[in-house]
C-alpha cells in the first residue's frame, strides 16, 4: 500500500499525541484498534502513515529529530508510548509572525516558548522541503491566533501540491476563497480546527443534543477554557481567541 508522508508545522503537544499514537498502533499491530474511530481508511492504516518533515520555532526542538522533539519543553502532554523510533527528519525553523504571542515572553522558559536564534525560513525553503522529501499532506498545528502563519503555510502547500489539513480555528478551509483555490489546485484541504477525542466541545456538543432529544428547551449555555499547557497560556491573550470561540460556537451549535 502507498504511504502517507506527513509533514507538521507546529511541534507541541498535539503533533506529540498524533506521533505517538501513529508509533503506538504501528508497534501494537492490528489487535490493538482501541482508541481509532477507524481503524482501516480506505485501505490505510497506522502502518502506512510516515512523518518526513517538521517545522516549530523553539530553540529545544530545533535540529531534533521529529520523535525526539515532541518530547521536549515545553510539551507536557502525557508520554503514552515511549518507544517512537526516530523518523529521519529533523525539525527545521520555521516562520515566526504571528505564531508567538507577546505576552508569552511573560512566563517562565519551561512553560512557554523559546524562539530559537535562527534564521526563520522562507516560502521557497518549505516548498523545496515538501517537494524533496515527497510529502502528501501538510499538517498545521501551530498556536491558536496565527492567522498570518498558517497562510504562510497553506501558502506553501499550495505552491508545493500537498494537502493542508488546518487543525486550529483560522478559517481557511472555511475561507471561500482559499478553498476555492485548493479546488482549482486539485488539493485537499481539510479544517478548520480539530476535536479532541473526547474534550469539552464534543461532550458539550453531546449533552446539547441530549436536552433538544428528551425534550428540554434550553436557553443558554457556555464553555470555559482551563488547561495547564501552552495552548492555554497563549489564550490568555484574548485577541487571538475570536476565531476559535467561533469555531467551537458554530461546533456545538451544528447538532
Amino acid at each position: 500500500m502507498y504511504e502517507v508522508r506527513v509533514a507538521v508545522v507546529g511541534v507541541g503537544n498535539c503533533a506529540s499525541s498524533l506521533v505517538q499514537g501513529v508509533a503506538h498502533y504501528q508497534n501494537g499491530g492490528a489487535n490493538e484498534q482501541i482508541g481509532l474511530l477507524h481503524w482501516d481508511l480506505g485501505g490505510y492504516r497506522p502502518k502506512d502513515i510516515r512523518f518526513v518533515a517538521g517545522w516549530d520555532v523553539d530553540s529545544r526542538k530545533v535540529g531534533l529529530d521529529i520523535a525526539e522533539a515532541i518530547f521536549a519543553k515545553p510539551n507536557c502532554t502525557a508520554v503514552f508510548c515511549d518507544h517512537v523510533p526516530e523518523t529521519g527528519a529533523t525539525v527545521r525553523m520555521g516562520r515566526v509572525l504571528d505564531g508567538v504571542g507577546e505576552h508569552m515572553a511573560d512566563y517562565p522558559g519551561d512553560r512557554t516558548f523559546l524562539v530559537a536564534d535562527a534564521a526563520e525560513t522562507d516560502k521557497d525553503e518549505v516548498v523545496r522541503v515538501l517537494r524533496e522529501t515527497r510529502a502528501d499532506v501538510l499538517m498545521n498545528y501551530l498556536p491558536v491566533g496565527s492567522q498570518k502563519a498558517t497562510e504562510f503555510y497553506a501558502e506553501c502547500a499550495l505552491e508545493a501540491g500537498v494537502a493542508f489539513v488546518n487543525n486550529i480555528p483560522v478559517f481557511i478551509a472555511s475561507d471561500p476563497v482559499w478553498a476555492k483555490r485548493f479546488k482549482d489546485a486539485g488539493l485537499p484541504i481539510i479544517g478548520d480546527d480539530i476535536k479532541a477525542q473526547l474534550g469539552a466541545t464534543i461532550v458539550h456538543r453531546v449533552l446539547t443534543d441530549l436536552f433538544r432529544k428528551r425534550g428540554v428547551k434550553l436557553d443558554r449555555t457556555y464553555q470555559l477554557n482551563t488547561g495547564g499547557n501552552t495552548d492555554f497560556l497563549n489564550m490568555l491573550n484574548r485577541s487571538r481567541l475570536a476565531s476559535k470561540k467561533e469555531s467551537k460556537t458554530e461546533a456545538v451549535q451544528s447538532v
